[in-house]
């Protein structure tokens, strides 16, 4: 069921929903938190589409706020809020309120999100695109236990690296370091198999890969270790290699979803490494809303205060 408001307020739409859950039948709500959505029209479809997705695994109120740019006089000093509400099969599992904003509005955007955010449940705010900053200065972002953000979506992502070093604060992640959470499984894996030091290491990618320059931090952190960053050809990061006295541990995936893992004195094994899709890895950003602890070492390359024998 889909709900139209033009020119409305927060108040009206919690009203809109309340009355489209009535409709359906269903006025229970059992949604465990609200995802806000900062993005723009262009990137909203693909950002509903991977929430609604993740919301299978946990359902949620999902709050897409989209600040309309202002492209005459009028719109310049036109405040207002639309808002488009959806319920039952139109919203995944949960709930899914769109909010365009239009001039101050856009500036006071937190406003309008808190009257509608889920009573005692988390909250999530992840911006596809175009994130600010400081993540948990920002207004919406000040809102949220998690605050995700993807610096595959910026022009020079390295750079946008360095800045998250300086703004990080406890509930940030990023996109960039959840890809990663197989190949740490696997390198964990692998290093437990092998049972020997690690002398050396080499991080394989295409240039300018945050995910790969996140890994080859962890490494260097968790290893104490000097950590080659060598570029190739592969869209993303393509192997991995650990140096030790018994020889060398790879982990090699120039393409596809299969990647090959060797470890000294022992045949060549084929294991799966696919590219996960974004829903994938917001669901995996949702099931655990502390602080990351390992994203932040992986940041600063700094290692941790336990034992860092092993990653």
């Amino acid at each position: 069921m889909k709900i139209d408001l033009t020119d409305t307020t927060a108040s009206k739409i919690n009203k809109a929903l309340v009355q489209g859950r009535h409709a359906i039948g269903t006025p229970a709500v059992g949604m465990v938190l609200t995802m806000v959505i900062v993005t723009d029209e262009e990137n909203a479809y693909d950002a509903l589409k991977a929430a609604e997705e993740a919301s299978r695994e946990h359902p949620s109120r999902t709050l897409v706020v989209i600040k309309r740019v202002a492209r005459t006089p009028r719109d310049r000093t036109q405040s207002r809020l639309d808002a488009e509400v959806r319920v039952g099969s139109d919203a995944g599992t949960g709930e899914t309120v769109i909010l365009r904003t239009y001039g101050e509005v856009s500036d006071h955007a937190d406003s309008v999100v808190l009257p509608l955010l889920l009573p005692d449940a988390p909250v999530v705010v992840w911006w596809p695109v175009d994130a600010p900053d400081i993540p948990s200065k920002d207004p919406l972002g000040a809102l949220a236990q998690r605050r995700i953000t993807d610096m595959y979506a910026v022009e020079a992502p390295l750079a946008a690296l360095e800045a998250r070093v300086s703004s990080y604060a406890p509930g940030d992640t990023d996109l960039a370091w959840t890809r990663l959470t197989p190949w740490r499984s696997m390198l964990a894996a692998a290093l437990d198999q092998a049972r020997t030091p690690v002398i050396s290491a080499a991080v394989e990618s295409e240039a300018e890969n945050p995910s790969a320059e996140l890994l080859a931090r962890w490494l260097g952190a968790r290893l104490h270790v000097p950590v080659e960053r060598v570029v190739t050809a592969g869209p993303v990061v393509t192997a991995v290699r650990l140096g030790t006295e018994k020889g060398e541990i790879l982990i090699d995936r120039p393409e596809g979803p299969l990647a090959t893992l060797s470890l000294p004195g022992q045949p060549a094994r084929t294991l799966a490494l696919k590219v996960r899709s974004t829903s994938e890895l917001i669901a995996e950003e949702l099931r655990r809303l502390d602080a990351d602890e390992m994203y932040a070492i992986a940041l600063r390359g700094e290692a941790a205060e336990e034992n860092t024998s092993h990653v």
